[in-house]
């Protein structure tokens, strides 16, 4: 696992965005594992301008996003196929045809995990961006979700539907389910890329790099990973020693 230590959230948003640039200019065909929350928004930003100036084309890319709120429709300004349009794909010469966000709506979601299993399974990707949770939840795989788990439907939390609250309007109540792709799926992408800042996902990312790799702290497998990164600001990286810090910029 390298772990990369940066200034502020600007530098951590244009590392990332190098990071995933790199893969696409290696592989115009690339495919990407994509999240939302508000950890990856300044690298969709980046990603953004490097597309308006001609730097990088999204024309060929195909992506597949980690989650979706179960009962919202694409068109809700809270799930987050409208949070992926507004952030990142509305903005980019990406095919809506080429895009793929797990569908949490209809009576069968059984069906739609395998469906989602079976799209996972054919397209391998490239590259699988992460944002980690309060309680080291990546996707939507909490605490004691086993490493071996495909796309599924969880209970969310107490603390990550307050965590994520802050993101509905007055009033709105934040789903109790979710659809998410799984441990085992997410470990599948070749390189994973996980951005964290904020002094409140301190100890999370501790828990990460230094703690034991158990289901208590999902993100923990990423230690297993063969080519993991992690891009931290400051403040998510301050209980790290500097021993396991690979780079500072």
């Amino acid at each position: 696992m390298r772990v990369i230590v940066t200034e502020n959230y600007e530098k951590l948003s244009e590392v990332a965005a190098g990071i995933i640039a790199k893969v696409i200019v290696s592989k115009p065909d690339a495919v990407l594992g994509l999240a939302t929350g508000t950890s990856p928004i300044g690298t969709y930003k980046k990603l953004i301008e490097y597309c308006e100036n001609g730097l990088l084309s999204f024309a060929k890319v195909k992506t597949a996003n980690l989650d979706e709120y179960v009962g919202l429709s694409p068109s809700h300004d809270q799930s987050y196929h409208y949070f992926m349009n507004d952030n990142l794909f509305d903005h980019i010469d990406i095919l809506k045809d080429n895009v793929r966000v797990p569908d949490g709506t209809g009576k069968d979601l059984d069906k739609n995990c395998k469906d989602y299993d079976a799209y996972l399974e054919k397209t391998p990707r490239d590259l699988q961006l992460l944002g980690i949770g309060g309680n080291g939840h990546i996707g939507f795989n909490e605490p004691k979700t086993p490493f071996g788990s495909k796309t599924h439907i969880v209970d969310l939390t107490e603390k990550t539907r307050k965590d994520n609250s802050r993101l509905f309007k007055e009033g709105e109540t934040v789903p109790e389910k979710a659809i998410t792709m799984g441990i085992s799926e997410i470990c599948q992408a070749k390189k994973v890329l996980l951005v964290a800042n904020g002094e409140n996902k301190a100890d999370a990312v501790y828990k990460m790099v230094c703690g034991p790799v158990s289901e208590d702290c999902p993100a923990s497998v990423l230690q297993l990973h063969p080519d993991a990164v992690v891009v931290l600001d400051k403040a998510a990286a301050k209980r790290l020693d500097a021993s396991v810090i690979t780079e500072t910029l």
